[in-house]
């Protein structure tokens, strides 16, 4: 029997109609996420796999909806899809693979339901982000949209009772990945028509926007991407004290995360103008060190995982 198949055993999803929705979740996410889909299938328990595969589906789908298209059609295709989710919420059934898994994730783990409420509710703000004029805006689009979304996967991971410290931890976390996405990303970005970096920063830096868009590597291009990766890394480091507050069965992927963004800001500050021509990953030997490191740590943990090793 597969790894894939125990772990659908593991996490109760015996039906094979069901067994086959999550099987569309889990090609979708190998295949457009494939560094996270490597370290969930390496280092999580069969219990908690198939469910978070779910969840980073979910993630995936709503990105699609909010960055493709005209902001209309981006407005328009949400709110189908928002609907969808709550009536499939709301009676037990779906209409498609995705949110049939979606519905016995949630009866599976009911305080995903909180996680996804909020998410809803939040998402659009990524419809209308075009860019921050500075500092307070890139952290309320933080609050407003990139927390809400880590959390769908965040909560199945975290503790039973959760006094806060916990979401603060992973708030560290996504403003670290998230900030380094957006100047890792900045081509990608521009070529979209939109900047993650805020205005107020490239001011600092006497970097213009039409200098970034033309790929021109001006002379405080290469201090701003060294701020930006510094001040990732910087709430990175914070993250980190995510060990000592989640339970075992998680410890190792959630260490892992944190350890392969902080690779991905050291190749991003090596990159430095560069950045200009195209975005940059971790070195392949040191993430794949990583996760080896962490798998080690399940199987002295006695955590039974999925992986391909």
């Amino acid at each position: 029997m597969s790894g894939w198949k125990r772990a659908l055993d593991a996490a109760g999803v015996l039906e094979p109609g069901l067994r086959r929705d999550y099987g569309v979740q889990r090609e979708l996410v190998a295949r457009f996420r494939r560094t996270s889909y490597l370290a969930v299938r390496t280092l999580l328990p069969g219990a908690l796999l198939p469910h978070v595969v779910v969840a980073t589906a979910v993630m995936h789908h709503g990105d699609n909806l909010l960055d493709t298209g005209s902001r209309a059609r981006r407005v328009e295709a949400w709110a189908a899809w928002e609907r969808g989710v709550r009536a499939a919420l709301e009676t037990g059934r779906g209409d498609d693979p995705l949110l049939r898994a979606l519905v016995h994730t949630v009866a599976v783990h009911p305080r995903m339901r909180a996680a996804l409420d909020e998410y809803l509710d939040c998402a659009p703000a990524e419809v209308e982000f075009a860019g921050f004029a500075g500092e307070d805006d890139y952290q309320g689009y933080v609050d407003a949209y990139s927390l809400p979304a880590f959390m769908l996967i965040g909560c199945l991971l975290g503790p039973d009772a959760e006094d806060g410290r916990y979401r603060a931890v992973c708030r560290a976390f996504i403003d670290g990945s998230q900030r380094l996405d957006f100047v890792n990303d900045i081509a990608e970005d521009l070529a979209e028509g939109r900047l993650g970096v805020p205005a107020g920063t490239l001011e600092r830096f006497s970097v213009r926007r039409e200098d970034l868009a033309a790929g021109r590597a001006a002379p405080g291009v290469r201090e701003l991407v060294r701020d930006q990766v510094g001040l990732a890394e910087a709430a990175l480091r914070q993250a980190r004290a995510v060990s000592g507050l989640v339970p075992a069965t998680s410890r190792p992927l959630l260490e892992a995360l944190v350890e392969v963004e902080l690779l991905t800001a050291s190749a991003v500050r090596a990159r430095g103008p560069e950045v200009l021509r195209g975005s940059v990953g971790p070195s392949p030997v040191a993430a794949l060190g990583v996760l080896l490191r962490a798998r080690s740590k399940t199987r002295r943990a006695g955590v039974r995982s999925w992986g391909p090793w």
